[in-house]
């Protein structure tokens, strides 16, 4: 679904003016239909992450969806926490998370490589404070059943060519089986990763527990936002 300057203002939190002028100026991806813009969901989340961008709880919910997304906890135990990644660069840090990392048996590792490096070469999906996101551009492909998110720490820091110029220590490689879910994860963990307490677990490669602990207490709260915003819904 393509979103309107409406919709993309209000789910940023700021004024339609605003978005346009981001637009205008190259910084924000849109396209033109018939001389009004569009954005791509996934797109404009990427884009929020990146730049640290808080989003309404509504970029959360597919439109007419009742049930809660993924959680980003079982997405973790599904792809684990892994230390001692090496590589010097994205694309042999990448080769070798793609070879250490769990995925569904006769999934086509070089080729999930291929999609990341792409992604890469779209735009650096480095957050900065040493935190990147490597994600396949389209999820779907990859026919797994459920999100997983690896948690990878890479034996030395790594240049990502991030906003902050910062080189990266954590990988978080997000995989999903659908765009919704893929939506849906992304958005968790771009609001896990703006927590205060979570960048530094990192850094400090914390844990498997302290980071599962860290990412379900921010779940918690994403959970009573959400509960407010449906009950604000009903009630209207």
């Amino acid at each position: 679904m393509q979103l309107t300057v409406r919709d993309a203002a209000r789910y940023l939190g700021v004024s339609e003016e605003t978005l346009t002028r981001w637009v205008k100026r190259g910084e924000l991806p849109a396209h033109s239909v018939n001389d009004q813009y569009r954005f791509n969901r996934v797109d404009l989340l990427e884009w929020a992450a990146q730049r640290k961008i808080p989003v309404s709880a509504e970029i959360l919910e597919e439109p007419g969806a009742r049930t809660a997304p993924p959680r980003l906890a079982d997405a973790v135990r599904a792809g684990g926490v892994h230390r001692d990644i090496p590589g010097t660069d994205p694309e042999s840090v990448l080769r070798a998370v793609v070879e250490r990392i769990p995925l569904p048996p006769g999934t086509d590792r070089p080729f999930l490589l291929e999609m990341l490096l792409a992604r890469e070469k779209l735009g650096s999906t480095a957050l900065g404070n040493g935190i990147a996101i490597p994600h396949p551009r389209d999820p779907i492909v990859l026919r797994v059943e459920r999100p997983s998110l690896s948690i990878c720490f890479l034996a030395r820091p790594a240049r990502f060519a991030a906003l902050d110029s910062k080189p990266v220590h954590t990988l978080c490689v997000l995989i999903a089986p659908t765009v919704r879910s893929h939506l849906s994860t992304l958005a968790r963990l771009a609001a896990v990763l703006r927590d205060p307490a979570v960048p530094p677990l990192l850094e400090a490669r914390a844990g498997r527990d302290q980071v599962l602990a860290a990412v379900e207490r921010v779940e918690a709260e994403l959970a009573e936002r959400r509960a407010r915003s449906l009950e604000r819904s009903d009630g209207a």
